[in-house]
This record gives structure tokens, sequence and C-alpha cells, in this order.
């Protein structure tokens, strides 16, 4: 058994990401981490290589998902497939709260630079919040 008694925050320029468990936090095979959106914030275009799993514990978002477009509220989970370009445009009047679980191993690609919480791996990169 593993009790992680400290927890990682990572802040961008559209959410903060709180790792609550993660393979560099005592041997966990998944991430898990809290996003933070302030109202009306839009994350970037990018695409995991790995399935995730969003559950919204308060406010909301408007996730585009390969061009489909879904809104998600409190109490609600959206599974979001491997490989599909997505964004997440947080409530505009209440912001978005969630807990996200994917796998550890999981990486992100998206065009431009890597940005300055993440590392390079290859073709893709390892945000923060994931190692």
């Amino acid at each position: 058994m593993t009790v992680i008694r400290e927890s990682r925050r990572t802040e961008t320029p559209n959410a903060v990401m709180t790792t609550l468990a993660s393979p560099t936090q005592g041997g966990s095979q998944q991430a898990v981490w809290r996003v933070e959106m302030v109202p009306g914030a839009v994350g970037p275009v990018h695409a995991f290589d790995t399935e995730q799993v969003w559950t919204i514990l308060d406010g909301g978002a408007e996730i585009t998902l390969d061009g489909v477009v879904e809104s998600a509220g409190k109490g609600e989970t959206v599974v979001l497939s491997a490989d599909a370009r997505r964004q997440v445009r947080a409530d505009a009047r209440s912001g978005m709260v969630a807990i996200v679980c994917a796998p550890g191993s999981t990486r992100v690609y998206r065009t431009g630079a890597v940005p300055a919480c993440a590392t390079a791996d290859g073709d893709k990169i390892l945000p923060d919040w994931v190692a």
C-alpha cells in the first residue's frame, strides 16, 4: 500500500492541475489529477495517446472531441478516446473542476513548442501533472 501525502500543483495559462497519484508518487500505474478552470477558460487543441476519464465535480465544460461538441456538468463523467483531437472550454459562468484518470504512461501531442510544464519525450510530451 502506498499513501500519497503530498500533491503536486502545476499551473498553466488555462488551468491548474493538482496531481493526486502518478508513477513518480509511489509507483502507481495510473495518473490521477484534479483540473480547475476559471469561468470561460479554454484549453489548447491537443491529443493524448491513451484514453482519459473525466468526472466533473463542479461547474461544467464544453468538450470538443474530433469535431463533436458535448457539454458535461457536475456529477457527469466523460470518457475521451485515445488519439482524438480535443479541447476543453470551462463554463462561462461557473468554471469547471474535474478529476481525471489516465494510464501513467500517457503522453500528449500537439503542434508548437513544448510548454514549460512538460518534458519532451520523442515526438510527444509528458505533462508535469502525469509524471
